[in-house]
């Protein structure tokens, strides 16, 4: 009889602390928030600089057409 109490009381405790409780569902939640914003903010930044970076380049190959422009030939 006691392995048979024994056996249930592990079995309940074992099932209760697999279930996740609504604090840390929450706090798992508002982790991933923060992740995909993050994510969001990395791409955004990366879209920019992708832009500053072509638009330097139209102006550096202006320049130097500019400047081949000049050359006698």
């Amino acid at each position: 009889m006691k392995k048979v109490l024994f056996l249930a009381v592990a079995a309940v405790s074992f099932s209760l602390t697999s279930c996740d409780s609504k604090k840390e569902d929450a706090a798992e939640a508002q982790g991933t928030e923060i992740k995909e914003a993050g994510e969001a903010k990395a791409d955004a930044m990366e879209e920019k600089a992708d832009a500053v970076r072509d638009s330097a380049n139209k102006v550096g190959e202006a320049v130097g057409d500019s400047a081949d422009a000049k050359d006698p030939k």
